[in-house]
């Protein structure tokens, strides 16, 4: 504890005798300061126990006396010290009823005392006080440290909390909440996470403090990471404002857990390059010796029901669609879907869904399989566990977003990132789920989605896949003869075909549906014939001519 007006007044050397202020002496005192300027304000700080003499004060004037005392107050000085015996045989009773007033307490400092052993006593016990902390500090630094090494993050939370009589909380990069200590500190931990979410905007290392005197309690939240995008987060909840050894503590067990979280991500590299080749192994119809080289990592994953998700940033979506579009122009082959590209940057909204997929799973237990590659990331889960759930959420809330975005501004920016999901398969079948991910993933840039999952495309209907320019382009130029024939008003050759097609070919329900003769009708197809130069006979030129009739007539999906 620093020193306090009522240890100086207790300190038998001092002699001191308390004249006003008497249930204000357990004010820390900050130093003693020695002035016989009439208005010593200007050099306060705050916290200066003020030795005087009265050597240039009217200390017998009522008046001058309360606005002296007034402005020492509200310069937040904690005490006067007078000495006797010097200027004045004993204090003016002006000085020490303006005191009263005021409540600030006033000390009758003998003869025999100089001030300069106040000075001193004061400086030694705020020396002693600072040893004390220091020493604190070490001791709870060991403690720190030993649990680290003996329990994890768990006991270090636990002698953290026990160090500083309160609480403590780990939170992982997505902002959940990883451990507490003590546990029941779980429910305000989780209070916590929109300020964790803030706290992870700004560069590390960044700090805020969160509640205070109307609140349960005083949070400080700490960033924890040498990145410029942190790792994780520390709160510390506490009754009062950290003292100096508490704050030592706290700095400590910042330190040991941005060596632990850095120390995760040199092994979490690690772990993703066993990944990798995991997932190679798997998509080379290599089951057996991906099993052998996963060992206990990835836990059971690799013998159930897995999804393979494939998600590219935007950008990269658009440039490889271009590309592919180029190749097969060319006749060229297009370049592989798991060619490595430039690193991601922080910010990436790859680097995003990759914590947001990793934090679920940690979360629930499960094992997961995630592999960056450069703009494109491939993740292996766990089928209807919370890796998959957890993407489809982060797709969701991207959807929603934008959502929002066209109906304030009436269009959007162009979506982050693009997503699609493989229907459930084992190890066997990695290869053609991963397949299954790419042609969803496809549909999804195509349609201008953000996730498209490959069972949503099996259950559904052919016709949105109709909206591709090329598909439209190819019913144009199939159709275009028998819409230069109806131009001329020789007839309505394109209408009945498609109320024949839509009849398959029952001649009598599609000339009724038009409203003309069954044998107007097969003259009319006799002319659409001709026109073509194909046979209606043909069910492949049926199904061509009935597809470009769809497109051509399809809204946008």
């Amino acid at each position: 504890m620093p020193p306090t007006l009522a240890s100086l007044v207790h300190h038998s050397a001092l002699k001191l005798t308390v004249r006003a202020g008497e249930d204000r002496l357990d004010v820390p005192v900050r130093w003693a300061h020695v002035s016989e300027l009439a208005d010593p304000v200007p050099y306060m700080e705050g916290g200066e126990l003020l030795l005087i003499t009265a050597l240039k004060l009217d200390a017998d004037d009522p008046e001058a006396m309360r606005r002296y005392v007034k402005r020492l107050v509200g310069a937040g000085v904690v005490g006067l010290g007078f000495a006797v015996g010097v200027n004045y045989e004993e204090i003016p009773a002006p000085l020490v009823e303006a005191c009263a007033e005021e409540g600030l307490p006033l000390l009758e400092v003998p003869r025999r005392t100089p001030f300069l052993a106040i000075s001193k006593a004061v400086s030694a016990a705020i020396a002693a006080d600072q040893y004390r902390a220091v020493t604190a500090g070490f001791a709870a630094q060991r403690e720190l440290t030993k649990q680290a090494l003996n329990s994890g993050p768990e006991g270090l939370l636990g002698a953290l909390a026990a160090q500083v009589d309160g609480w403590a909380a780990l939170y992982d990069a997505s902002g959940a909440v990883v451990a507490t200590a003590p546990e029941w500190a779980g429910r305000r931990a989780a209070r916590l996470t929109a300020d964790v979410e803030r706290l992870r905007e700004r560069p590390a290392p960044a700090s805020s403090v969160v509640g205070g005197p109307d609140h349960e309690d005083r949070v400080e939240l700490h960033s924890l990471g040498t990145g410029r995008r942190p790792r994780a987060a520390l709160a510390v909840g506490t009754a009062a404002a950290l003292g100096t050894a508490e704050r030592y503590a706290v700095h400590s067990a910042i330190a040991l857990l941005t060596l632990t979280t850095e120390r995760s991500r040199s092994l979490h590299a690690a772990e993703q390059r066993i990944g990798a080749a995991v997932l190679r192994m798997l998509l080379a119809g290599e089951p057996d010796h991906a099993r052998a080289v996963a060992g206990d990592l990835y836990g059971g994953l690799l013998d159930a029901p897995f999804r393979l998700i494939v998600a590219e940033s935007a950008s990269a979506s658009a440039a490889r669609a271009h590309a592919d579009a180029h190749a097969r122009v060319k006749g060229a082959k297009p370049p592989s879907a798991t060619a490595p590209a430039a690193p991601g940057t922080d910010g990436d909204p790859l680097g995003g869904l990759a914590e947001s997929v990793e934090a679920a799973a940690a979360r629930a237990g499960e094992a997961v399989l995630v592999v960056p590659e450069g703009e494109r990331l491939v993740v292996l889960a766990a089928d209807e566990g919370a890796a998959v759930a957890a993407c489809t959420e982060y797709a969701a809330a991207l959807e929603a977003a934008r959502a929002v975005e066209t109906r304030d501004q009436g269009a959007a920016e162009e979506d982050e990132l693009v997503v699609g999901l493989s229907a459930p398969a084992g190890p066997i079948a990695a290869a053609a789920a991963y397949k299954q991910a790419e042609q969803a993933l496809s549909v999804a840039r195509r349609r201008g989605r953000v996730c498209v999952e490959h069972e949503q495309l099996a259950a559904g209907s052919v016709l949105p896949l109709l909206a591709d320019d090329a598909v439209k382009a190819f019913a144009d130029g199939l159709l275009r003869a028998l819409h230069e024939h109806d131009a001329t008003g020789r007839g309505d050759l394109v209408a009945s075909l498609r109320a024949w097609l839509s009849r398959h070919g029952q001649w009598d329900a599609a000339a009724a549906d038009l409203g003309v003769h069954r044998h107007t009708l097969r003259y009319r197809m006799r002319r659409v014939e001709e026109i073509l130069g194909r046979s209606l006979d043909d069910p492949d030129v049926r199904m061509e001519l009935w597809l470009a009739l769809k497109a051509t007539s399809a809204e946008p999906s």
